[in-house]
């Protein structure tokens, strides 16, 4: 259990909290804020009645024929709503290490590059580049839901093989330059890729 757990209380209540104020113009129900941080739908369940108790979200019913529906969303007129925001989001790191070891789940890595959210790059379409040969596209999605799960934030992600990631480059494909021609950070490279 990490530092900021022990002083939020759980890490449930802590990957809820990044949840909610790092979306906090959405609506979540409790089974999907469960999903989405990966904890226990009774543990969810407890932590958004306490969270909602201290003010820091709010129940919300949705409109008829409103898609979101009803559900928990972040209670923006809390007296500490900026600050608690802005101390998660300068707290909120996963390192290199554990983003490398979660993905290598889903196979052997080749290159693993990090854009978008991880560098403050608005222009990049995706946050994580992987390439790998004989990654497993359902242990690869779980990698990152878990990534997400630790950061709060949905992430954008591509996986190609070593093969079609040199043909990409060698074709000046928009996906793959959007992240090595912006700032990204590459944490693994096995083929020289830039």
């Amino acid at each position: 259990m990490d530092h900021l757990s022990r002083l939020f209380g759980s890490p449930a209540r802590l990957k809820l909290l990044r949840l909610f104020l790092f979306n906090d113009d959405t609506i979540f129900s409790s089974t999907t804020a469960a999903f989405r941080s990966k904890t226990l739908k009774d543990t969810a369940r407890k932590e958004l009645t306490l969270l909602a108790n201290a003010g820091i979200i709010r129940k919300k019913q949705g409109k008829k024929g409103d898609k979101q529906g009803s559900g928990y969303v972040a209670n923006k007129k809390f007296a500490h709503y900026a600050a608690l925001q802005k101390f998660l989001r300068d707290s909120t790191d996963v390192s290199d290490a554990n983003i490398l070891a979660t993905l290598r789940r889903a196979g052997p890595l080749r290159v693993v590059a990090l854009s978008g959210l991880f560098t403050g790059a608005v222009e990049p379409k995706i946050d994580v580049l992987v390439v790998g040969d004989r990654l497993e596209e359902r242990p690869l999605a779980a990698a990152i839901h878990t990534i997400e799960a630790e950061l709060g934030r949905e992430l954008r992600y591509a996986s190609f093989t070593t093969e079609e990631f040199k043909y990409r480059v060698g074709v000046y494909d928009r996906l793959v330059r959007d992240v090595f021609d912006y700032p990204h950070r590459t944490i693994l490279d096995r083929i020289n890729a830039n």
